[in-house]
């Protein structure tokens, strides 16, 4: 039977510490698994939700979008996978009497954790200007202040429309369909604070903003280098490739600031031996400081140049451009600059080295840890060129795989989520439907802040998300969203941003991945894109927890015929009444989708197209891959500060927290901790247990301060520290972010420490 959501918000002032451990997975994450599930769903519930997750018949997993192969387990979910299912499959309710009974100021006043816990919205809710809490409103009148808010606007450039990505490829393409009909292409999304920089950078070098491997290929490597990423905890499933890569002969190098239990052994829950004894996976780890990636890839990459043989000077001259220039600043890398930008020692990049040249097929894995410092597109620039010089993309078991973290946040992309959309899409989109889109870019995450801040965006409609809690400087986008005219967020849960409200708020309550879909023509499906290119269909077999909800191609379709009336050159109703209707007009829009509704009734889906995978082709201004030279940079730490990266607990899955405990870390009962190297705790004074508040230095001279910290001592890299977000995204400065890609610099934010002023407070 499943156990009522907590009615306080659980104390965090004494989290408890016990050494790390090193190995992931196994029947603790069975047990953890199970008692979660069984908390949200109840014993029955959970077996009929579980054995559908990421199967050929089933609904994808509202996680991480790592792919599936074409055999699927049983029991084809990782520990955060049902995690997630269970929170969005689970029986307890969030009715309009708990609105009543829990004003906007308590609600802002509540954790994450306990908004969270609470359950599934059942009705729409509606915040008046004025009102103290939120009230139960029809559909109706939902679309029509919307309509009423955006048709007011002195420009359409005034409205903002941000994506999560959770939201279905027919979503997707909707909201786009929708915001540039209506004027603007202010479409923020998730990927502007993750893998931005990794698009940027890819597009530029390879021609496609994507990763270019398969399942299959991380299964054929001989080398496989996974720098800053942690997929224990965000990619658990990418350990069972992982695990087959390395029976079939594949070594791994780890590069990142913390070991990390997953990539130091793997004890598969699918098979006795794993359960048993595990798989060590990782054979050489790099210990590297945060931000020092790109010294690292830029002198491997001069060693590779100064052996004899090592590249492959074929693939080079028929594919390549700019390697001269290139090789000239590959040669200027210095030893003893790379081993301060690294902390890692010359005989760790030697055997580093020795493993690159023993390698014919090498593909790179990285997440996060590349992509949130100031440098991150130069830095994966140089992870290509590492690539390049000895061939490894386009060939089978080689290239570039940017592991993305949320299930279809690159299938968004693709339907034309972004705010800087290509010429040709725009096309394709006038043609199809008629009208001109803007051509003008939109606003990214931190423009729309900023815009919101200055007064020059109004409304803000959110696709799912917990924007407010993902976003960087907390009390700045705190205050941004406040002076919003209208906040609208399309949920399944509460969250922060329900609390954080401009004058007027609603509350659109949706389906979820879980949940049965009827339209008129009857079942419905949508389809996602997983982090390497595969699209199928994701079919929900649960009664929806109210009969009030509605799917997210509804909303946008009635949202659009409120605001745009009988001027819209569009036929939305056709569009809520029949999926397959979006499907058609996809495959007439986006290249690769052509016989869309054909290809997605295969089991499993299809792969998209990838010109440089393919066919060594590159779409670039050059018509080549294109070798890249820019200055080596790493973050500079002044005398007596360290360099804080924010992160994830185990108990956690990018905003929503499931629980209070990082197990693989050792961390229980709390998340206000911060990780620090017991040498750089030494010098700084900071003894194990003792509380701290955590201030963050930048060149704008603000002070932002996250209070109340408990020092772990911890074996991270020296002169770094760790805690998780979102309760130190106040720290991260809204300017301080990536070049060229304006991704959040959340992994290099300069800290200092000061004497807490009250053991355990809560911000």
């Amino acid at each position: 039977m499943a156990s009522k959501p907590p009615t306080g918000d659980p104390v965090q002032d004494a989290p408890q510490v016990e050494a790390p451990q090193h190995a992931a997975a196994g029947l603790p994450a069975i047990g953890h698994t199970l008692l979660m599930a069984q908390q949200q769903m109840g014993v029955r519930r959970t077996a009929q939700t579980l054995l559908k997750v990421n199967q050929k018949n089933g609904f994808d997993c509202p996680g991480c979008a790592w792919p599936e192969g074409d055999k699927r387990h049983t029991a084809e979910f990782c520990e955060n996978g049902a995690k997630a299912v269970a929170e969005e499959a689970t029986l307890r309710r969030v009715t309009p009497d708990f609105f009543a009974a829990h004003p906007l100021s308590d609600l802002a006043a509540r954790s994450g954790y306990w908004l969270g816990q609470q359950g599934r919205i059942t009705q729409p809710m509606y915040l008046p200007e004025g009102g103290d809490r939120y009230e139960a409103i029809t559909w109706e009148r939902a679309f029509g202040i919307i309509a009423e808010e955006l048709t007011a606007l002195d420009s359409p450039d005034e409205a903002l429309f941000y994506t999560s990505g959770r939201t279905s490829n027919e979503a997707a393409f909707l909201l786009q369909l929708f915001a540039r009909e209506f004027g603007t292409n202010n479409l923020p999304d998730c990927s502007n604070m993750c893998h931005e920089s990794s698009g940027s950078a890819l597009t530029e070098t390879l021609g496609v903003g994507k990763g270019s491997v398969s399942l299959e290929d991380l299964h054929r490597a001989d080398l496989i280098v996974i720098a800053g990423q942690n997929p224990g905890t965000n990619h658990p499933r990418m350990l069972s490739a992982l695990e087959k890569a390395k029976s079939a002969g594949a070594k791994i190098i780890s590069v990142n600031p913390l070991p990390e239990a997953g990539l130091e052994k793997f004890k598969n829950p699918q098979t006795p031996q794993g359960m048993i004894k595990g798989a060590a996976l990782t054979d050489l780890f790099l210990q590297i400081r945060i931000g020092g990636d790109q010294a690292l890839f830029r002198l491997l990459n001069k060693l590779i140049v100064e052996t004899e043989g090592a590249v492959d000077e074929l693939f080079v001259r028929e594919h390549t451009h700019g390697f001269e220039e290139f090789e000239a600043a590959a040669k200027e890398a210095d030893w003893d600059a790379t081993l301060a930008a690294t902390g890692l020692t010359r005989p760790e990049i030697e055997q580093a080295l020795t493993m690159v040249l023993a390698s014919r097929r090498t593909i790179v894995c990285w997440a996060m840890g590349l992509t949130q410092h100031k440098h991150s597109v130069p830095t994966i620039r140089e992870v290509v060129n590492f690539l390049l010089l000895r061939g490894n993309i386009g060939r089978p078991g080689a290239g570039v795989c940017p592991v993305r973290g949320h299930s279809n946040v690159q299938g968004d992309r693709t339907m034309g989520i972004f705010e800087r959309p290509a010429p040709a899409f725009l096309d394709a989109l006038e043609k199809e439907f008629g009208f001109a889109p803007p051509r003008h870019h939109g606003h990214d995450v931190v423009r729309s802040i900023e815009a919101l801040r200055d007064g020059r965006a109004k409304v803000f409609f959110a696709m799912g998300g917990n924007f407010v809690a993902a976003t960087p400087d907390t009390d700045v986008t705190e205050a941004a969203m406040r002076r919003a005219s209208l906040t609208v967020h399309v949920s399944t849960k509460l969250n922060r941003s329900h609390a954080v409200t401009g004058r007027r708020a609603l509350i659109l309550p949706t389906l979820g991945r879980t949940d049965k879909d009827v339209q008129k023509s009857g079942r419905q499906f949508v389809t996602v894109e997983d982090s390497m290119g595969m699209v199928h269909a994701s079919r929900g077999n649960l009664t929806p927890a109210s009969p009030h909800l509605l799917s997210e191609p509804a909303i946008v379709a009635r949202m659009a015929r409120a605001t745009l009336g009988a001027k819209s050159a569009v036929d939305w109703a056709e569009f809520e009444r029949d999926y397959a209707a979006i499907r058609d007009r996809i495959a007439r829009v986006v290249p690769g989708f052509e016989d869309f509704n054909a290809k997605v009734a295969h089991p499993g889906g299809f792969q998209l197209p990838h010109a440089p995978r393919d066919e060594r082709r590159f779409p670039t201004a050059t018509g080549k891959a294109n070798f890249t030279a820019a200055a080596v940079e790493a973050p500079e730490l002044p005398e007596g500060r360290l360099l804080l990266q924010t992160l994830r607990s185990h108990d956690q899955y990018n905003t929503t927290i499931y629980g209070l405990d990082d197990r693989y870390r050792g961390i229980r009962g709390g998340r206000r901790v911060v990780l620090v190297n017991p040498e750089d705790a030494r010098q700084l004074s900071l003894a194990d247990g003792a509380y701290t508040d955590l201030v963050s230095e930048w060149k704008d001279g603000v002070e932002r301060r996250a209070p109340g910290f408990r020092v772990v001592h911890y074996p991270t890299a020296r002169g770094c520290a760790a805690a998780y977000y979102p309760e130190t995204n106040v720290l991260v400065p809204l300017g301080s972010t990536a070049d060229v890609s304006n991704t959040p610099a959340s992994k290099s934010v300069v800290i200092r420490f000061e004497p807490a002023a009250g053991a355990g407070n809560e911000s």
